[in-house]
């Protein structure tokens, strides 16, 4: 019998965009979490896609397109607001000073 030799494994690192080596993988990261963040909230509200649409003022098309992680072309803000209008909480805050480079975290209540 044959032995297969080992599959070489690499450990990620806490963002798959980064680990793929995009430019952007802070944004990209945070704009995955919001998306699945608005999937959800849709989902709680058992609304169809043309239902949250309306209710966001936006195409079903972009609500179909965001929540299967395509949201290129769709701002960080312009998805905070759409959370909003969805009854999420959305909070923003600043810390203090510190000398090092800040950091952009997401947490979900």
């Amino acid at each position: 019998m044959r032995r297969r030799s080992a599959i070489p494994i690499e450990e990620g690192g806490t963002n798959v965009y980064a680990d793929l080596g995009y430019a952007n993988a802070g944004e990209m990261q945070r704009k995955s979490q919001l998306a699945a963040e608005i999937a959800n909230a849709i989902k709680a509200r058992k609304l169809t896609q043309e239902a949250a649409a309306e209710l966001l003022g936006i195409d079903q098309s972009k609500i179909s397109r965001i929540t299967r992680g395509q949201f290129r072309g769709v701002g960080e803000t312009k998805m905070l607001e759409l959370l909003a209008k969805l009854g999420r909480d959305v909070s923003i805050v600043i810390g203090p000073a510190r000398h090092r480079p800040g950091k952009i975290d997401l947490q979900f209540a």
